[in-house]
């Protein structure tokens, strides 16, 4: 017993998921079907191929649901995650910059120069020739003929009389009324794993930002459609009104969704957002 215990902890993580699994009589789909994940997540997992899962987070949660699901103990999975090579992750903030040109700061000052002229030349040309040429323009159009009538002053009807020309108009132009917003709907989150959300109504106005640790229950109130995105969706369950939500067939291979939830709680891809409208 005590040699298999030794085998089992020198193995990967991949390859003690990959013997569960097989132990339990699964194969990758049937898995992959019983944790609402694609197939290519686990065989990721099992191949240590953590790159193509994301963040750190996302192969965090995916590994514990799929141990949990195998009969693996998930804390010694994350254990021998953390110990492992992979788990490091570059740091982007040594990339190494390309160094500045000697020769460029010796072209900054003339090109500056330049541009300084231009734009002096520029404004000392617009002084001189275009508030004379407005003048010119304004002046003919400003003078009245002399001994031409005023013009007469417009003529107004009072209310129930006929205006000038004898038809009284049958409607009148109002403005239309401001558009009424749609009531509020209850939207409310369950995390069983972390994951980042970010929430926001019909007008754009953001009820949740951030990453939401385990254990958490969130509700909120906002006008439909609700825009709701999630990093690691398989951790996180929706309920809109008291009505459960179903993200089937909207999951992207990373775990993460974007969706649009309507009144009656029908989920939508919603497109990507341009620039932060984002």
């Amino acid at each position: 017993m005590a040699s298999e215990a030794g085998a089992s902890t020198d193995r990967g993580t991949g390859a003690r998921l990959r013997a569960a699994r097989e132990k339990k009589g699964l194969t990758v789909l049937q898995a992959a079907e019983k944790l609402h994940v694609d197939a290519r997540v686990l065989e990721a997992l099992e191949a240590e191929d953590f790159a193509a899962l994301g963040a750190d987070v996302y192969v965090r949660g995916h590994m514990r649901r799929y141990a949990e699901l195998v009969g693996e103990s998930p804390s010694e999975l994350q254990e021998l995650y953390s110990g492992g090579e992979q788990a490091a992750r570059p740091d982007l903030t040594r990339i190494p910059r390309a160094a500045p040109a000697a020769h460029s700061s010796a072209l900054t000052l003339p090109a500056l120069l330049a541009v300084v002229g231009v734009a002096i030349a520029g404004i000392l040309w617009w002084a001189l020739h275009l508030p004379g040429q407005r003048a010119r323009d304004v002046l003919p159009a400003a003078a009245a003929p002399l001994g031409s009538p005023p013009a007469p002053a417009p003529a107004t009807a009072t209310p129930g009389e006929a205006p000038p020309g004898g038809v009284l108009p049958t409607t009148s132009l109002r403005s239309a009324p401001p558009p009424v917003a749609g009531a509020a709907a209850q939207l409310q989150l369950n995390f069983t794993a972390a994951s980042w959300v970010d929430i926001s109504d019909a007008s754009g106005h953001r009820l949740l930002h951030g990453l939401i640790p385990p254990g958490t229950t969130r509700s909120l109130s906002g006008a439909p459609p609700l825009r709701v995105v999630l990093g690691n969706s398989p951790a996180v369950a929706l309920r809109l009104n008291g009505q459960p939500v179903s993200v089937n067939g909207l999951m992207h291979r990373d775990g993460s969704v974007r969706l649009l939830i309507d009144t009656g709680g029908r989920a939508t891809a919603a497109p990507a957002r341009l620039a932060h409208g984002d």
